[in-house]
């Protein structure tokens, strides 16, 4: 069974692959948990995010965006001297400030996955030149989304950032056309494809 070539570790990257890239998101406890790793890989690697994905769980309360937006001071502390954890009190700030904003979010639009999917009008974006082999890592629909939750607050969440979120979360369908995923992922979405 072919798979894009960017997972082939045998091991955590290919199960993430499998079980979760690109599979669409519509929970919004899942959707901060993605938002939250992506905030905490800013110049770190992936794998490292999912090798620590335990500890941010235990750290931030299985990821409860309502309960990480009632933190305060002790909790950074606590979270910062937790063994393995990475320690930068931006990025813990940063994660607490952005349950807030996600808050503000749900408040405005009932959940944020209407607010995030209402940007691709509810469908999964196909980009032709992302299957030819032309890559990028942000485009116009992140570079929107960016501005418009860097208005709203959110922090750690740029463009590049938020363009890898688009692809986790379903948004972007970019699984390599040969890999199973992509054809399996068609499927089930509704989909866009973009010139």
């Amino acid at each position: 069974m072919k798979k894009c070539a960017w997972c082939l570790d045998g091991g955590m990257m290919e199960r993430y692959h499998d079980e979760e890239w690109g599979e669409p998101v519509h929970d919004d406890g899942k959707q901060f948990e993605y938002l939250m790793l992506e905030a905490m890989q800013c110049g770190l690697s992936w794998s490292l995010m999912l090798k620590k994905r335990e500890i941010f769980r235990q750290c931030f309360d299985n990821f409860d965006f309502r309960k990480i937006a009632q933190y305060t001071e002790t909790d950074v502390e606590r979270i910062l001297n937790t063994e393995g954890m990475i320690r930068s009190r931006g990025k813990v700030n940063a994660i607490i400030n952005n349950a807030k904003c996600f808050l503000g979010i749900i408040e405005e639009y009932g959940s944020f996955d209407q607010y995030l999917w209402g940007f691709s009008g509810g469908k999964t974006m196909v980009y032709r030149k992302h299957q030819k082999g032309e890559y990028e890592t942000r485009n116009e629909l992140s570079d929107r989304i960016a501005k418009d939750m860097k208005k709203r607050g959110f922090k750690y969440l740029g463009s590049i950032t938020l363009f890898s979120h688009l692809q986790a979360c379903g948004i972007i369908n970019d699984h390599d056309p040969g890999c199973f995923k992509y054809a399996e992922l068609l499927e089930k979405t509704d989909v866009q494809y973009i010139d």
